[in-house]
Order: C-alpha cells, then structure tokens, then sequence
C-alpha cells in the first residue's frame, strides 16, 4: 500500500516537471521572438547589429607619455636610497646622472643603473628624446627584511636585520 502510494507521487511529481519544463520552454520562446523583435529594424527587419565601442589608440592631449624604471629586493635600506633620491628629483637626466656620478652614498651605485635603464626604456620604447627627459618621480620603499641571528654575551642572541628596498624611477619629456 505504501509502494503504491509512493509511485503515485512519483508519478505526480514527474508530470508537474514535465509541465514546467514545457511551460519555461514556451515562455522562453516567446522572449526570443520579443528579443527577435526588438532588434531588427522597422524597415528592413533584419537583425540589427551590435557595434563594439571602438578603443582609442591616440593619447590624448593631458595623457603624457612616461618611462619607467624598477629595482626590487636591492640589498640596501631604503632609507639610505631616499637620501640620494632627493638630489636628482625634478632634475635633467644628464644633470641627474652627473650628481650621481660625484655622490659618495651607498645608494648612488644602484641609482645610476636605475636612471640609465630608465633612460633606455624612454628611448627605445616610446621613442622620447633624451635631451628633453627629466626625473618626474622618484622613491624607494621598504622590501622584505631578511633576518639573521649573532650571538652575544652569555649566550643569548642578537637579530640582524638585512634590508632591502623597491626603487622606482618615472621618467617624462619637457615641453
């Protein structure tokens, strides 16, 4: 008795789906025709088609063209990177690297390799002219620090903490 009640609502259960599928596959139909509809013009009756928003490839007039230049996990603090940072900020490049040519800082050495890739990078990738380039940004920040441990007096330890730094250089032209 339980076996016939069950199969009835088996059977039940499998008309309302079969009454519902059919119900979504009209109603699905009948928005396709609606679609159909609204997207053909009243003249022709063709579908009409979509036109994909064309991208600009010119750059406009306040868009200016940069280069840049990056350094990450150089093995020096970005402390001592800023320090040198700040004397070529807004300078020519040919002014730039001659300071840091004559600057006795730690961080002059990374800095002139920064500045002559910055430079290359200008030239060869979006073909500025090196007379009218000047160092429009500039700076360091932190990196990862690597840890060591020295051992001190009476057996304990002291940490050494070994810096690292991301510089990054934004070449643009002078008008």
């Amino acid at each position: 008795m339980a076996d016939e009640k069950k199969k009835k609502v088996d059977t039940k259960k499998v008309e309302e789906k079969k009454e519902t599928s059919k119900k979504s596959t009209t109603k699905k139909a009948e928005e396709s025709k609606t679609v159909k509809k609204e997207t053909t013009t009243p003249k022709t009756k063709a579908p009409a088609k979509k036109v994909a928003p064309k991208k600009e490839v010119k750059k406009s007039i306040d868009e200016e063209l940069v280069a840049t230049a990056t350094v990450k996990y150089a093995r020096i603090s970005s402390r001592k990177v800023k320090i040198v940072a700040d004397l070529i900020r807004g300078k020519n490049v040919d002014e730039a690297l001659a300071i840091l040519q004559f600057t006795q800082k730690a961080g002059s050495e990374i800095l002139i390799k920064l500045l002559n890739s910055a430079i290359a990078n200008a030239e060869n990738n979006n073909q500025m002219t090196h007379s009218k380039l000047y160092v429009a940004e500039i700076y360091s920040n932190q990196g990862p620090t690597l840890k060591r441990i020295r051992p001190a007096a009476k057996g304990s330890a002291v940490r050494i903490r070994k810096r690292t730094s991301h510089t990054t250089i934004v070449l643009k032209e002078r008008n």
